[in-house]
């Protein structure tokens, strides 16, 4: 029998019921803090008297409960999940529960460092044959290391924040000199974030990795393509890809999402022993990404899952740590792209328009090869369970025009 909470709105059509339980970072007017979302509630963790050191709810961060360890959150999980559900609790919670509708979410953690992976095959092989042609879509390495970069942790904001389109420079393939302008092949990239809850000092095995990691977020890379072809060799992403990294305002635990563990598709190629993941490594959420123009209706233009990744977060934390690389509480990694194998599936508007030779419907008569000012994008996700899902809530930024340029800049 699926289990119910006595707050009415976590047994229906939702995102948070009792088998979520998300953490997050709101403000309902008296300044930002510490929540678990309940129904179409948040669970005030500050006012809440669960019997937990008040120290960890005392800044509007998860990073302490993350430091505290897997053992405390599991403590955390399993309190929860009993004062949600037994009516004997409603009288003494229930006054701390806050409606979500009108509160200003916040950054869930604060980021330490974000890097950002390329493990999504059909991405890859997407992206690779339009740039190199099918011979060379891949990488010499990319079926035997996660490749990745180190992105700006100062990138990262929480869902809602508008995002201008970027200034840089750019070169076509007619130009003979490089200019400096606002980029017109600004794109989002569908992806999953990794948040990291344990540190670390040396190697990890990819079963202590698996174990570091506290949640998972939606996370929109949004990438200025012209800017990124015209910077990228020979150390790759740079200033394409700094403008804003959004990610969606919940946390969704590790745990919360063991009933969903996937396998990750046949190895292509032997995986070295410290990369190698015994058992299921992914897990099978959907995914889509949808596009409004300003004041149009928004279109669903892209359904994936995480499913189709090649290589696993777990993967990804056990390589980065492996030349010794200190991993912090508060890290983030980006997934990569999660494409499908179909078009509808590609998770970001360079492959859906193919490098803007197919433009994409989007309603109204209107097209995108890639974003227009006004437009907003919004990314979704959800695992679907025996009578409830457990989802993310959404993960939205509205483009803005280029901001002015400073007048020394015009010189």
């Amino acid at each position: 029998m699926t289990p119910k909470s006595w707050v009415e709105s976590a047994n229906g059509d939702t995102d948070f019921p009792i088998q979520n339980l998300p953490c997050g970072v709101f403000d309902a007017g008296r300044g930002p803090r510490c929540g678990v979302a309940i129904g179409d509630m948040i669970l005030d963790m500050t006012e809440a008297e669960l019997g937990f050191e008040p120290v960890l709810f005392a800044e509007p961060a998860w990073n302490r409960v993350m430091e505290a360890g897997p053992a405390k959150w599991l403590e955390l999980r399993e309190k929860l999940t009993e004062v949600l559900s037994d009516e004997g609790y409603r009288d003494k919670v229930e006054p701390h529960l806050v409606p979500q509708q009108g509160v200003t979410m916040h950054l869930p953690f604060r980021v330490a460092e974000y890097t950002d992976f390329y493990a999504g095959k059909h991405h890859a092989t997407n992206v690779g044959t339009m740039f190199r042609g099918a011979e060379n879509a891949l990488p010499p390495n990319w079926l035997s290391i996660p490749i990745g970069y180190n992105g700006r942790a100062s990138s990262v904001v929480v869902s809602g924040t508008p995002v201008h389109r970027p200034w840089g420079q750019i070169k076509g393939p007619d130009d003979d000199l490089p200019r400096f302008a606002p980029s017109r092949r600004f794109d989002i990239e569908l992806e999953m974030g990794a948040v990291v809850g344990q540190p670390s000092q040396g190697m990890v095995s990819v079963v202590q990795a698996d174990e570091m990691i506290f949640g998972y977020v939606l996370l929109n890379d949004w990438s200025a393509r012209d800017i990124q072809a015209w910077e990228y060799q020979p150390l790759g992403p740079f200033q394409a890809k700094a403008t804003a990294t959004t990610i969606s305002p919940w946390i969704v635990t590790r745990a919360a999402l063991e009933p969903f563990r996937a396998d990750a598709p046949p190895r292509e190629r032997p995986v070295l022993p410290y990369l190698r993941q015994e058992g299921p490594g992914l897990y099978d959420i959907a995914l889509e990404v949808g596009l409004a123009p300003e004041g149009g209706d928004e279109t669903v233009i892209a359904r994936t899952s995480m499913r189709e990744l090649y290589w696993s977060a777990a993967q990804q934390l056990a390589h980065h740590a492996s030349s010794g690389c200190p991993m912090r509480v508060g890290d983030l990694l980006g997934s990569g792209t999660i494409s499908g194998p179909t078009q509808e599936s590609r998770g970001s508007l360079l492959e859906l328009s193919w490098g803007g030779k197919e433009p994409v419907e989007i309603g109204g008569g209107q097209t995108r090869s890639f974003i227009e000012d006004g437009d907003t994008l919004t990314l979704r996700g959800h695992a679907r369970g025996d009578g409830y899902r457990i989802g993310f809530g959404a993960c939205t930024g509205k483009v803005l025009p280029a901001a002015p340029l400073p007048d020394r800049a015009r010189e």
